[in-house]
């Protein structure tokens, strides 16, 4: 039987018949080599001109936030949370402040923020209009319902290939990358949000003679706002969780501290940088949280 199962194998020439027979990988990775050098060749003026602008904006917000004293920043985020979610936030987050302060990490931590509003004011402005379209336009939804599927399996790393392939190493690369990384929940919860409106509170509008637009304005946004809002919490989130790995195309912060610590061996500075990551993402995730849940009772009573 071994001798059967041997002479088998060699005559199978088991090393070739593991080879598909049908290798498209050639053409697909030079179409896709091609297509990228055309795109960089002939539209490299507008990559430039889109990376110098977020450049600008990054560097001005940067500044401005380094700029302000800190403990005017801990005193206007802590009114902030004890006004739009509870006293308890408030205070939770001037203590967390305290202690990025207090660890050295609070300039680390303000270019960290500089990058997030980009990234997230970007995923908000492209993310919402798509979820309007997508709750307005049902082949649209079940076109996009797969595409964002992918985007969110999608392993994190994959994001900052196309960062790197047109705006090169830096902070406008890892904005990109965070972009398309937070943004589907974004989009995912503004449809649901607006999908979700009573059917009779939007035909009372139209039975007033409320337009399309005057629908969506004035009845399913205001509606869907506790929905979009955690949409654009989960964005945020998704978003910080996005600072350590685009700190790895050049992208500064916190992010930056946690990789060359890791790259030095100094485990302290490590965990010391990560919980900083850590401590800005309960500090927005509560405050936000906290003005969802006041807008649902308001909702609720009204």
């Amino acid at each position: 039987l071994a001798m059967g199962v041997s002479w088998l194998i060699h005559f199978l020439k088991i090393n070739q018949a593991t080879d598909f027979p049908i290798n498209f990988s050639s053409p697909v990775t030079n179409g896709i080599d091609d297509f990228v050098d055309y795109l960089v060749i002939n539209y490299s003026w507008m990559f430039d001109w889109v990376s110098d602008q977020i450049k600008i904006l990054v560097g001005k917000i940067r500044d401005f936030l380094i700029w302000v004293p800190w403990p005017v920043t801990i005193l206007a985020i802590t009114f902030i949370g004890w006004k739009v979610a509870t006293r308890n936030v408030g205070i939770g987050s001037c203590i967390a402040l305290l202690l990025l302060a207090s660890f050295n990490l609070w300039e680390s931590a303000m270019i960290t923020i500089a990058i997030m509003s980009i990234a997230v004011l970007l995923s908000v402005s492209i993310g919402i209009p798509v979820g309007i379209l997508a709750a307005s336009n049902n082949r649209f939804e079940s076109i996009l319902k797969p595409i964002l599927d992918g985007m969110q399996t999608m392993p994190s790393f994959v994001y900052l290939i196309p960062g790197i392939m047109f705006f090169g190493l830096g902070n406008v690369a890892a904005i990109l990358a965070t972009v398309l990384y937070a943004i589907p929940p974004c989009i995912r919860l503004t449809n649901l949000g607006i999908r979700q409106v009573d059917i009779a509170v939007v035909e009372a509008g139209t039975a007033f003679g409320s337009n399309t637009m005057q629908l969506l304005t004035k009845v399913q946004i205001p509606m869907a706002i506790p929905t979009i809002m955690a949409g654009i919490n989960q964005t945020v989130m998704m978003a910080l969780a996005m600072v350590t790995i685009a700190a790895m195309v050049g992208a500064g912060g916190l992010g930056a501290d946690v990789l060359l610590a890791m790259g030095q061996l100094e485990q302290g500075d490590a965990v010391i940088s990560g919980l900083g990551i850590v401590a800005l993402a309960i500090v927005i995730d509560r405050i936000s949280q906290g003005y969802i849940n006041n807008r649902n009772q308001t909702t609720s009573i009204e």
